[in-house]
């Protein structure tokens, strides 16, 4: 319609453009005019329309760190602040994200970094990753202040959780990189766990993902932040980068809404460098669920690794990764490698 519309308009002014100056060339020349201007008008308010019109855009995530950093987008979308419209949908377990990205009722979710691959397969390439959202959360804490890097855990037992998951994978990657053969790994059902483990005897060492880590130390004094995993793997490759979250899109809804995700992620960004105000995103974490207490969010924020990596630097850190955990475990990323259309590099 709006192709038809702007014929009308070339046409009527090619035959203002070649009335005569007779008066009744004058007369069809402000009969066309009008036309003219109430056609222009027309197409102005059809087309302010569109570009005004807000998309309504279905996000999920996961509670925990990769839901801190859109905290501050939510409170935006809250007080009607943002170029679309969103609705959030945050869960506790993996699998309801999952389910919503593969029939349709989730547009864009903040997922774990394998999950993402996991979707590309199982949807024949219909997900694509817009950005990392996360990096590494995984620290190692003790009350043992020998305990510096991952060189110290040569001959010890450390305590963590995740088995058969991305964590374990991590630290066994490590452990292999620093030539580490003699670690034993023993593994709790819980993060409450290790808690209660590292409560009993705080010399013990740990490995807890984010903000667990840091609620384990205010709880027990004893205990203090050892190193990151992240800093670890940073210092052994520059392949790759230990990413804990990235924010994925259907494919079918990238296509047809590519400016709404292009304002999602500016606002994206825009939410996780608002973060640094720690006192305000604490508050927000806590109201949101996230967290039950601000001050332990407030504690853990600085910690949680909230980036938003996008491009080229998302496709290498991200593929990196994603083939450090292929090699340890094909299934942990789908049974393949993602091919590059898996990645949004512009």
């Amino acid at each position: 319609m709006r192709n038809t519309k702007w014929v009308k308009l070339a046409l009527a002014l090619g035959l203002l453009a070649g009335c005569s100056a007779q008066s009744t060339s004058a007369n069809v020349a402000s009969s066309v005019s009008e036309e003219t201007s109430v056609e222009e008008t027309s197409v102005q308010e059809e087309t302010t329309a569109e570009t005004t019109e807000a998309v309504t855009v279905h996000v999920g995530s996961l509670k925990g760190p990769t839901s801190m950093g859109l905290v501050n987008l939510m409170k935006s979308s809250e007080n009607g602040a943002t170029a679309n419209s969103y609705e959030f949908t945050m869960a506790t377990a993996a699998d309801e994200i999952a389910a919503g990205m593969i029939q349709g009722s989730l547009d864009i979710a903040l997922v774990p970094a394998n999950l993402a691959s996991v979707l590309y397969n199982k949807t024949e390439g219909q997900i694509e990753v817009i950005d990392i959202n996360t990096l590494g959360v995984l620290y190692c804490i003790s009350g043992d202040e020998s305990i510096t890097s991952v060189n110290d855990l040569a001959g010890k037992t450390v305590i963590t959780t995740g088995q058969g998951t991305t964590p374990e994978y991590s630290l066994r990657y490590l452990l292999d990189s620093y030539g580490i053969t003699d670690c034993n790994i023993e593994f709790k059902s819980e993060a409450t766990e290790v808690a209660s483990a590292l409560a009993e005897d705080p010399m013990q060492i740990a490995v807890l993902p984010q903000p667990f880590a840091t609620a384990a130390q205010i709880q027990n004094e004893a205990l203090h932040s050892c190193f990151s995993l992240s800093d670890e793997w940073d210092k052994i490759t520059s392949d790759s980068r230990l990413v804990t979250g990235v924010t994925i899109v259907r494919k079918a809804f990238l296509e047809e809404q590519p400016a709404a995700v292009e304002a999602f992620l500016a606002e994206h960004a825009g939410s996780v460098e608002a973060s640094k105000d720690v006192d305000t995103t604490s508050e927000l974490v806590a109201e949101y669920g996230i967290v039950e207490k601000a001050p332990v969010a407030k504690k853990a924020l600085p910690f949680c690794s909230l980036v938003c990596i996008t491009g080229d630097e998302m496709k290498t850190a991200l593929s990196g990764y994603l083939e450090v955990l292929f090699n340890a475990d094909p299934t942990s990323v789908g049974g393949k490698l993602p091919e590059d259309d898996f990645y949004f590099v512009k």
